[in-house]
């Protein structure tokens, strides 16, 4: 019989936490919540909320006069308070705090490496298009780069967009690999970069992953349950994958193969930060039944 253990520090992050929670407390009072982009990455959840009242759009003009729009923990650029306040919108705003931090010290370290005519440059290691990156490049007028990876990093070098006559300061999206950021930021000063790193990786994300790879290594079989749009449940279900090869990605307890636990005595269920823990129970659920 199959031992089924829920990965205990899986499950919803605080910023998520309390955009939902302030979100089910406006739909309580029965009108509508307009989240502008999914509120978190994760279709089972959407649709929970979605029968509570809550609509996804995807810009400010799908929000009708009067209307209350809701700013998830990504964060946004201030141009979507401006737009907010113009049409006279009500705004909820749940920008996750260590996001919020992440937004300012981007915008003093702009400041600094502007100040007095300098030209210096701001690097976001980060997902091109995520909507955190998008809020973070936001706070500088679009004035940073962008890199995903080290192939993107040595394509930056290789094109000249990174000038290193001149000093750079580098941030994390809150939820990447501290690992990747951290070979990102070896990177630069092997290749002579005048670089200041910030430490902005959320210490909530980044204390995950030695704990996940534990919990990977511990069980037989992994199910990583996560929505398939995280940028999150992407990097952390790699992680355990790196781990323990039978780790497999599913966004339900309906896609789960039961020839994948031929020979298994332990399977170990875990998901992303935006996985809610009534669902990692269900597919636990679903396991037992099928052993």
């Amino acid at each position: 019989m199959l031992k089924v253990e829920i990965d205990s520090g899986s499950g919803f992050c605080g910023g998520v936490i309390r955009a939902i929670t302030r979100a089910e407390e406006f739909l309580s009072g029965g009108d509508t919540l307009y989240s502008l982009g999914a509120i978190v990455h994760n279709e089972a959840e959407l649709e929970r909320l979605q029968s509570q009242g809550l609509r996804t759009i995807e810009t400010l003009e799908d929000v009708p006069d009067g209307g209350t729009v809701l700013i998830r923990a990504h964060g946004e650029p201030p141009s979507t308070y401006k737009s907010a306040t113009e049409r006279s919108l009500s705004v909820i705003d749940c920008t996750c705090p260590v996001v919020l931090q992440l937004q300012k010290r981007i915008r003093e370290a702009y400041q600094r490496l502007h100040a007095e005519g300098r030209k210096g440059q701001v690097l976001i290691f980060g997902r091109v298009g995520h909507a955190e990156v998008l809020g973070l490049l936001g706070q500088v007028g679009g004035d940073a780069l962008v890199v995903e990876n080290a192939n993107m990093l040595l394509e930056a070098i290789r094109d000249g967009r990174l000038d290193f006559s001149q000093p750079m300061e580098i941030f994390s999206q809150t939820t990447k690999s501290p690992l990747e950021y951290k070979q990102i930021c070896e990177m630069l000063r092997n290749y002579g970069a005048d670089v200041r790193v910030h430490d902005t990786i959320c210490a909530q994300v980044a204390s995950r992953h030695e704990k996940l790879s534990a919990f990977a290594h511990s069980h037989d079989v992994i199910l990583f349950v996560s929505g398939r749009t995280s940028s999150n449940g992407k990097v952390l279900s790699n992680l355990c994958k790196s781990v323990n090869p039978r780790t497999y990605l599913i966004s339900a307890g309906s896609k789960i193969d039961p020839q994948w636990f031929q020979g298994a005595q332990t399977v170990g269920i875990c998901g992303a930060t935006s996985t809610p823990k009534w669902l990692l129970e269900k597919v636990a659920v679903v396991v037992s039944e099928m052993a």
